[in-house]
């Protein structure tokens, strides 16, 4: 079978030119027409290096195939960055091919754990004039949506925001939401160790579930001490890329959750080495990124903890609200959100359909 790499780039979100954004789409083509889609990747990478190693290859070899990229940039194999990022997006791409020649879910064809697997909504960020009730009223919004977990930030002083201030935040969430819920807490990096334990301490009263990123992403020892210091599960890894890159993280002990990202640690072939390995210490899986792709990794797997989801927020101004101009789907989704839970589908593929007629109307040719 022969491969055939395009990409496309679509505005996916047209409710005002401020808002305005575009969606890479990788393909993969064999010479029977079967097509193998997913979103993201970098087109001068891919019509370079990657697609001349792919031509001509049978795509069900995926390992040979995840190899062969791996090694193809430079005279040696790249740990991590774009480079890695865009292999991701072709991996993922050649998943949804092997599902669809195979006829499977890919979600199956990785280990089929679960049917259905928890999810979370990510939100809770700092905007200018947004108050602590406005963030409680955004988080009891996505409880009303049906979610049993949701997700804020933390640890903004660089920006102004004191500690003293994300206590109160947190206090407000966990107000709003109720005590039933999961209040997961990300810190984006903000501290060092002894800070980090400092406000995890602070925050104890009100049970966060998670503690997500709360120092220096390579500083594994800081977040040993914090792991030590509460009962909160301790995440982190989403900076991470492939299973040697993952490996010292796990091995040090630092965390409770692993959280690579599909799209950036190497795709559906690293995630599941990567999630072995942490099964082997003990580790939860719980990759950041979006639902579609993080429940078809997590679904796969028997340590395997929890999904993320970006569910539409009056307070993301790249991805309004707006009844007058309602978003144009390039890609339609056929995992579905419903009760806390994403349950995967039963179609072929990774769970995300090419809407054909939307990528024609806004495909920009250059």
């Amino acid at each position: 079978m022969k491969f055939k790499i395009t990409e496309q780039y679509n505005s996916i979100i047209r409710s005002s030119p401020w808002a305005q954004r575009s969606l890479n789409i990788t393909e993969v083509v064999t010479d029977e027409g079967v097509k193998g889609i997913c979103p993201g990747g970098d087109k001068e990478r891919i019509e370079g290096r990657i697609k001349q190693a792919l031509l001509g290859e049978d795509p069900l070899a995926v390992e040979r195939l995840w190899q062969k990229m791996y090694m193809g940039d430079y005279r040696k194999p790249v740990a991590k960055g774009d480079w890695i990022a865009t292999l991701s997006h072709v991996d993922m791409a050649l998943w949804d091919l092997i599902g669809k020649i195979v006829k499977q879910p890919v979600y199956k064809l990785l280990g089929g754990f679960a049917d259905k697997v928890p999810v979370y909504a990510a939100g809770g960020y700092y905007f200018e004039g947004k108050s602590p009730k406005d963030l409680g009223e955004e988080l009891r919004g996505f409880v009303e949506l049906g979610y049993k977990a949701v997700k804020m930030k933390v640890g903004a002083w660089r920006f102004g925001v004191s500690m003293e201030e994300d206590v109160e935040r947190v206090k407000a969430a966990r107000d709003a939401i109720g005590d039933d819920v999961k209040l997961l807490i990300d810190a984006n990096n903000a501290w060092t160790a002894k800070e980090a334990i400092r406000f995890i301490r602070a925050i104890e009263r009100y049970e966060p579930y998670w503690f997500e990123e709360p120092v220096e992403p390579d500083d594994f020892q800081g977040s040993a001490e914090v792991k030590a210091a509460t009962d909160a599960l301790v995440a982190s890894g989403e900076n991470e890329a492939t299973r040697w890159g993952s490996r010292d993280l796990i091995e040090s002990r630092a965390i409770d959750v692993i959280q690579v990202d599909p799209g950036i640690c190497g795709g559906f072939t690293e995630t599941r080495k990567i999630a072995a390995m942490a099964s082997a210490h003990h580790i939860w899986f719980a990759p950041h990124g979006g639902h579609v792709l993080g429940a078809v990794a997590v679904a796969a797997e028997p340590n395997g903890l929890i999904v993320e989801s970006y569910p539409n927020s009056r307070w993301r101004p790249e991805n309004p609200i707006d009844p007058a101009h309602p978003e144009v789907k390039l890609l339609e989704e056929s995992n579905r959100i419903e009760n806390g839970y994403v349950t995967l589908s039963r179609e072929p593929g990774i769970g995300y359909q090419l809407n054909e007629d939307v990528a024609k109307r806004y495909e920009l040719r250059g």
